[in-house]
């Protein structure tokens, strides 16, 4: 299958940009993988994850206090996926790959699949950005409408009110419907997805029941046997947790690529060739939100800096603040617009008049 490929019109940018943030680190010897910061991250993450689960199945509170615990054990995965599993995944945790697999498998163990996500997101996602028909995270239909080049449905144009709902079932969805989908048809929209070895199926596999044995099979049992909960209440909170996760996940990922002023380029229909550089097609589809805000960059592990991550996917998040000024600087010297919102209001507001927008689009 050929695939998209892009121009190289303005490669004099791509090589500026490169050589001084290569020369940034080179300058101040510092590693473009992760450091301590990183490391003390993912011992908060984890230690936190894992009290949560201790608490609300074995010691479970009263149901004020318990259903708080469920949304933040939500946050909490999204947390660790943010930080721990997405710098895992693209390699730039650490310079010892097993370290990164290591840590990539952390998806796993919350009921994802680590070997499909570096497929969906480091080859489609970062390849194809915002490309119709090859990147897979702008494809929510039928129930959304992301561009105008997707069919238009009559409830589209409510849909500005009812993504919360849908956003919500991110993390179901991925983990107990796109994972199926993918491990049947071993594709990624126009990606096809490696073959996998006896080692990758008995992750999928051993990731899937584990999960289910842990959060399916476990809390139900304790919460029976010991009277702390009912079926019904462990399904709630079970309901709770999936729903934040996925609406911390969807939010975080839209602000990042369908707001206002961001571009859905389409390949020329013979070529598959977009017009433009692949470093320049990153800018023209990513923005960046509240990269002053310490609090949001911690947690969301630098996603909030969207635009360098995407030009530099196999950096660390803990070095994009730094790297932003020299990304913006080389921006401002070719032309090139540096997307951005000031605040996570101010993103959200864009995404959901973006979706406005669309949704009534022709």
């Amino acid at each position: 299958m050929t695939k998209v490929s892009f121009a190289r019109t303005q490669d004099e940018f791509s090589v500026v940009l490169r050589k001084k943030v290569d020369e940034y680190f080179r300058t101040n010897r510092i590693s473009q993988q992760g450091n301590w910061k990183l490391y003390s991250k993912t011992i908060i993450l984890l230690s936190s994850m894992i009290a949560l689960y201790v608490i609300l199945v074995f010691n479970t509170p009263a149901a004020w206090i318990a259903l708080p615990l469920c949304a933040l054990a939500g946050i909490n995965f999204a947390a660790i996926g943010f930080n721990v599993m997405h710098d895992g995944c693209h390699g730039s945790y650490s310079r010892k790959q097993w370290v990164n697999d290591l840590m990539g498998y952390s998806l796993d163990l919350m009921g994802g699949c680590s070997y499909f996500w570096k497929v969906k997101h480091n080859v489609a996602h970062h390849s194809y950005t915002n490309i119709e028909g090859h990147d897979e995270d702008i494809d929510i239909r039928p129930f959304m409408r992301m561009n105008t080049q997707q069919t238009k449905k009559p409830y589209h144009k409510y849909q500005h009110y009812y993504w919360p709902l849908l956003y919500s079932l991110t993390y179901f969805w991925w983990v107990f419907v796109r994972d199926g989908k993918k491990y049947r048809e071993m594709r990624v929209a126009t990606t096809e997805i490696p073959e996998m070895n006896f080692k990758e199926h008995a992750i999928f596999w051993g990731g899937k029941i584990l999960y289910f044995a842990l959060y399916w099979i476990l809390p139900p049992y304790v919460g029976v046997t010991t009277g702390n909960f009912t079926i019904g209440e462990f399904i709630l909170g079970y309901g709770l947790t999936l729903a934040t996760t996925g609406i911390t996940l969807g939010v975080v990922f839209q602000l990042a690529h369908t707001t206002e002023n961001l571009e859905f380029p389409e390949p020329d229909p013979a070529t598959l060739k977009i017009e433009n550089a692949w470093f320049v097609h990153q800018l023209q589809t990513t923005a960046n939100f509240a990269t002053k805000s310490k609090v949001l960059g911690w947690f969301t592990g630098g996603l909030n800096f969207q635009v360098e991550h995407h030009l530099f996917p196999r950096m660390s998040h803990i070095h994009y603040p730094e790297v932003s000024k020299i990304v913006k600087q080389v921006c401002a010297d070719y032309n090139i617009v540096y997307n951005e919102q000031p605040t996570f209001l101010a993103g959200l507001r864009s995404h959901i008049r973006h979706l406005k927008a669309i949704g009534a689009a022709a």
